[in-house]
C-alpha cells in the first residue's frame, strides 16, 4: 500500500476540489500509507511552496466537515510536492523518473507508483506509452504501478476500444482502474448490503413481488463552464452510459458467488448482457430525449442550454434523458426499470425507488381504495438513507388505513458526514482492490446499449428545447410511464 500519487493535471479543478481533501481526510481518519507522498505533475511554473499554499487553500474550502487541525493539515501537505512537466515532452520523462526515484528512497515508498490521469482523455495515449518508454511500469513482482483513468472512456465503442487498446498495451487490466465516483458513494456501496444481508428483502428481490424499478438522478444546475464537454457528451454519454447504468446494475444483478472483486463484477456484466436490445423502433417508444430551455430555479431566471456559455445556440445536444428498459432472465422477466435524468430539474437527488406489488382486491385493499402498495427507497445523495412505506391502522375508533414509513438517514446527525467518493477510492487503489472501479467489459457493453441510442437520434431532428428549466423534463417523459398506469416517485 506504501506509495507515491502521481496526479497528472495536478493544477486542475478535479484535484483541487476532490484529490487533495480526499488525501487529507484520509490522512484524518489514519487511513493514509505511512510511507506515502504526493506529486503534482502540471505544465505551469510553481515552487513546491507555492503549490502546498494552493493545496491548503483547496482543502480548506473544499474538504468536507472535520476536526482536524491546521498542524494536522500541515503535516500532511508536507509531503505534497510540485513537477513542471509538458506531458507531449517525451524527453522529459526521464528526468520526471529520476525524480520520483529520489522521492522513493526519501519516503521509503519502494517504487511502487499510483499515476492518476486528471486530464482531458486524449492525453492518456501520450501519458501511458511515455511512462512505459521511461521505464516506469515495471510491474515486475519487486515493484507495482497503477493507472487511475476519469471518464469519459471514450464517445461511442469504437473510441473505447482504441482507448483500451492503448491503455492495455502498457498496463494489463488488473492495474487499470476507470473510476466512477458514483461507486464511491456510500449509499450505493450500500445496495448490496441491503439485499443480501436482510431476510426482509432478498426473498422478494424479483418479478414475483416487484412491481416496477425507477432510478433517478435529479439535478438543478446546468451546464455551469463545462459546455464544450457538454456539448459532445450529453446526458446520453454523461449519466446514462456510466452513472445510471451502475445503479442498474447493482440493483439488478445476482448474488455474487463471494464478496471478492471479480465475482461482483461478474454479476455486473450479466445485468447489461440481459438489457432488452434497443431497437429503433423500442428507441422511439420506450426513450425520451430533453434539452432545457428558459425557465425559474429556486425563484431565479436561468437560461436555457442554447444560451449557455460555449453552446451552440442550434444546439441539439440532450440535457435529459428517460427511459425503459427491461432486464431479461428470470428474476426480473417482466419487471421495467425505468430510468431518468436531467438537468435543471427542481430538486437535485439521486435514489432508487423499488415497488412493490399491489395486493389483490380483497380485504383492507377492497373496502379502502386507494391504499398504495409498499415502496422501499434507497436515496443516494444529497440525503443518504432508506425509507420503508407500508399500510398500517390509523390510530382512532374508525377503520382507518394509513401509509407510515421507517426512515434510516446516515448522515443527517450533524456529526455524521459521510467520506467522499475519492476518498474510498483512492484508498483502494493504493490496496490493489478494484471492485469499486469500471471493468473493461462493463465499458464495453454499457457502450452497446448506448451506442444502439444515440444512432437512432443521429437520424431525426429533435424539437428542442422541449421542457422549461425548473420542470420535470418534457411531458412525453410523464406520458412513458404514466400509458403503463404508473407515476414517478417525485410526481405522486
Amino acid at each position: 500500500m506504501n506509495c507515491l500519487l502521481v496526479i497528472f493535471g495536478g493544477t486542475g479543478d478535479l484535484a483541487h476540489r476532490k484529490l487533495y481533501p480526499a488525501v487529507y481526510n484520509l490522512f484524518l481518519s489514519e487511513q493514509l500509507p505511512e510511507h506515502f507522498a504526493l506529486v503534482s505533475v502540471g505544465r505551469r511554473d510553481k515552487t513546491d511552496e507555492e503549490f502546498r499554499r494552493d493545496a491548503v487553500e483547496a482543502i480548506k474550502r473544499f474538504s468536507r466537515p472535520n476536526s482536524g487541525t491546521d498542524e494536522e493539515l500541515n503535516a500532511v501537505v508536507s509531503r505534497f510536492y510540485y513537477y513542471k512537466l509538458d506531458i507531449n515532452d517525451y524527453y522529459g520523462y526521464a528526468d520526471l523518473k529520476e525524480y520520483l526515484s529520489r522521492l522513493d528512497e526519501r519516503y521509503g515508498t519502494q517504487g511502487n507508483r499510483v499515476y492518476y490521469l486528471a486530464v482531458a482523455p486524449e492525453h492518456f495515449k501520450t501519458i501511458t506509452q511515455h511512462l512505459r518508454s521511461a521505464g516506469m511500469v515495471l510491474n515486475d513482482g519487486v515493484s507495482w504501478q497503477r493507472l487511475i483513468i476519469e471518464k469519459p472512456f471514450g464517445s461511442d465503442l469504437r473510441s473505447a476500444i482504441a482507448l483500451n487498446d492503448v491503455i492495455t498495451s502498457v498496463f494489463s487490466e488488473r492495474h487499470v482502474y476507470r473510476i466512477d465516483h458514483y461507486l464511491g458513494k456510500e449509499m450505493l456501496q450500500n445496495i448490496m448490503a441491503i439485499r443480501f444481508a436482510n431476510a426482509l428483502f432478498e426473498p422478494l428481490w424479483n418479478n414475483k413481488y416487484i412491481d416496477h424499478i425507477q432510478i433517478i438522478s435529479s439535478e438543478t444546475l446546468g451546464v455551469e463552464n463545462r459546455g464544450p464537454y457538454y456539448e459532445k457528451a450529453g446526458a446520453l454519454r454523461d449519466m446514462i452510459q456510466n452513472h445510471m447504468l451502475q445503479l442498474l446494475m447493482l440493483t439488478a444483478m445476482e448474488p455474487p458467488a463471494k464478496l471478492d472483486t471479480e465475482s461482483i463484477r461478474d454479476e455486473k456484466v450479466k445485468v447489461l448482457k440481459s438489457l432488452s436490445e434497443m431497437t429503433p423502433a423500442k428507441v422511439r417508444r420506450d426513450v425520451v430525449r430533453g434539452q432545457y430551455g428558459r425557465g425559474y430555479i429556486d425563484g431565479k431566471a436561468v437560461v436555457g442550454y442554447r444560451e449557455e456559455s460555449r453552446v451552440s445556440p442550434f444546439s441539439n445536444t440532450e440535457t435529459f434523458i428517460a427511459m425503459k428498459v427491461e432486464v431479461e432472465n428470470f428474476r426480473w422477466g417482466g419487471v421495467p426499470f425505468y430510468l431518468l435524468t436531467g438537468k435543471r430539474l427542481p430538486e437535485k437527488f439521486t435514489e432508487i425507488v423499488i415497488q412493490f406489488i399491489s395486493l389483490p382486491e380483497v380485504l383492507y385493499f377492497k373496502e379502502l381504495k386507494g391504499l398504495k402498495p409498499n415502496t422501499l427507497l434507497i436515496r443516494i445523495q444529497p440525503r443518504e438513507g432508506v425509507e420503508l412505506y407500508f399500510n398500517a391502522k390509523k390510530p382512532g375508533v374508525k377503520n382507518e388505513i394509513i401509509r407510515v414509513g421507517m426512515d434510516f438517514c446516515q448522515n443527517c446527525a450533524v456529526d455524521a458526514v459521510s467520506p467522499d467518493a475519492y476518498e474510498r477510492l483512492l484508498l483502494d487503489a493504493m490496496k490493489g482492490d478494484s471492485a469499486l472501479f469500471t471493468r473493461w467489459d462493463e465499458v464495453e457493453y454499457a457502450w452497446r446499449f448506448v451506442d444502439n441510442i444515440a444512432g437512432v437520434w443521429a437520424e431525426e431532428e429533435p424539437d428542442f428545447p422541449n421542457y422549461a428549466a425548473g420542470t420535470w423534463g418534457p411531458s412525453a417523459a410523464r406520458e412513458l410511464i404514466e400509458r403503463d398506469g404508473r407515476k414517478w416517485k417525485m410526481m405522486e
